[in-house]
């Protein structure tokens, strides 16, 4: 490893440390601190108490500084994004039957589904007021453009949602690459990395920046991201991944991997495979579940992933090029442009 190297990926996880721990303030300062404590605001702090990776919210404030703009202007808009992030992944865990959560048991795991669902649904709700007291400050045409972009996010991050769970619960296995991008397209790169870059950009240009370069950009970096994670389910080390190993594969989720290996198997490994399928969660044993992860290794499927995400980011440095192109080279773009190996690059 060369020394820009050495010293681009300290600047990254630099900032994401000191990021996370003043969005994670800001987080908790939002949330109420009252009554029903034991059965609402209790849970509602769990997630945003456990240390994230703050990606999110660190692409929102150093590109809101690429573009003129100071933390003043948009710290609140990154600590909505985070907000709204830990409620996603709550209502992801209960969708997900998922029982490890940043190193600790999920809210499903430890309350149930009712709690954990309602928790989620006041962490939307406590998102939705931080961004709404902060745009009283902004004027009103930009407002409205942040109110915009924050709509389309959600609904992009919802319609990815549905198509993942109806992947699933309609078995469906007629499925490509460009399949799988599309996904992700909505599910993960829309609130991961394109919408964080296009509202920092509009609250720090004040509405000026051109931001559909940022969609090509953003969809290339959120992609490395997500490929990266799915191949860390099942390679990583769980006490540093923070979730389940093997957790994808428990609730068939229809990762690159996967989609590889549905395309690739033949004769008696094509019936393991489908009788895989079919079984649904709770019918996915252990030694089912390590007859797969077995199969991808044969077949190639876990480095046909990882090689297909160095791709996409080799796409992104390029995007990243024409996203930045109107404002000066800063420690904020250098961060920015750092990220992109850091995202095929985290650890095992």
């Amino acid at each position: 490893m060369t020394a820009t190297e050495v010293t681009g990926q300290e600047l990254t996880e630099r900032v994401l440390v000191e990021v996370g721990r003043l969005v994670r303030r800001g987080m908790l300062d939002a949330i109420p601190d009252g009554e029903p404590h034991t059965w609402l605001y209790r849970l509602v702090r769990a997630y945003p108490s456990r240390p994230g990776k703050a990606i999110r919210p660190s692409l929102c404030l150093a590109t809101c500084r690429a573009f003129g703009g100071t933390d003043d202007d948009v710290l609140p808009v990154a600590v909505a994004i985070e907000m709204l992030h830990n409620a996603f992944l709550i209502h992801d865990d209960v969708a997900d039957g998922s029982r490890l959560r940043r190193g600790r048991p999920t809210l499903v795991a430890e309350h149930g589904d009712a709690l954990a669902l309602n928790a989620g649904d006041a962490l939307a709700v406590l998102a939705n007021q931080v961004l709404r007291r902060h745009c009283r400050s902004l004027d009103d045409r930009l407002a409205d453009r942040v109110y915009a972009e924050f709509d389309t996010m959600a609904l992009r991050t919802l319609e990815g949602q549905a198509t993942e769970l109806g992947w699933r619960r309609d078995n469906v296995v007629d499925l490509a690459a460009e399949d799988y991008l599309d996904l992700i397209m909505h599910k993960t790169c829309w609130y991961t990395t394109i919408h964080p870059l296009r509202v920092g950009a509009v609250v720090g240009s004040r509405g000026g920046a051109d931001l559909r370069p940022m969609v090509r950009f953003g969809f290339h970096l959120g992609a490395a991201f997500q490929i990266r994670d799915d191949v860390l389910n099942l390679v990583g080390d769980e006490a540093v991944y923070g979730k389940e190993r093997d957790g994808d594969l428990y609730e068939g989720k229809r990762t690159l991997m996967l989609i590889h290996l549905m395309g690739h198997v033949r004769g008696r490994d094509r019936t393991t495979v489908a009788a895989y399928l079919e079984a649904g969660r709770e019918g996915r044993s252990e030694e089912m579940v390590a007859e797969i992860r077995h199969l991808m290794e044969v077949h190639g499927s876990i480095r046909f992933a990882s090689d297909y995400g160095a791709g996409i980011a080799s796409a992104a440095l390029d995007a990243f090029d024409d996203a930045f192109s109107s404002v000066p080279p800063s420690s904020d773009t250098e961060f920015i442009r750092s990220l992109v190996p850091y995202m095929i690059g985290r650890d095992l």
